[in-house]
């Protein structure tokens, strides 16, 4: 992290810092869940695929992502962190809220009632991409300023 922020300042690199530990444990929490909970819903499923196989594939993408992150925590790795997260968040509230159905290898997974795993699971994602988000817009406005001639470069003075 700190090669990335070469002439940032204390506070900018502990922000990051933070939020990347943040998305990384929202992820992991999302992980956790989905492994906890994938042989529960392995009878829902189609000739080809079971819930449970999804919710093992979430978990395996929320760790991806999170071991990335924290390994290279740069704008691309941010920006799937935060697709991840969003996704799951997406797809809890789609199941939760509207019957869609089975769509082609998808099974219905249709389900009206939260649990504490759903909840625990729902927090993660949103914590992480919103921290995801945060370190993206953060990482992205230093590689800009990066990029730009020293001279463009507004000054800031101390009050």
């Amino acid at each position: 992290m700190r090669e990335i922020y070469a002439g940032a300042t204390r506070r900018a690199r502990t922000i990051a810092e933070v939020l990347t530990a943040v998305t990384a444990v929202g992820l992991a929490v999302d992980a956790y869940v989905h492994i906890h909970l994938a042989p529960t819903f392995d009878p829902v499923k189609t000739s080809s695929i079971s819930q449970g196989d999804l919710f093992r594939v979430e978990a395996a993408l929320a760790i991806v992502a999170a071991v990335a992150l924290l390994l290279r925590p740069r704008r691309y790795t941010a920006a799937l962190a935060f697709l991840i997260a969003t996704g799951g968040v997406f797809a809890v509230l789609l199941y939760q809220y509207v019957d869609v159905g089975k769509i082609g290898p998808i099974p219905d997974m249709y389900d009206p009632f939260w649990s504490t795993e759903k909840v625990l699971s729902l927090i993660g994602e949103a914590v992480a991409a919103v921290a995801a988000l945060g370190l993206f817009v953060m990482l992205d406005r230093h590689s800009r300023q990066a990029k730009q001639p020293s001279a463009a470069r507004p000054t800031v003075t101390p009050a």
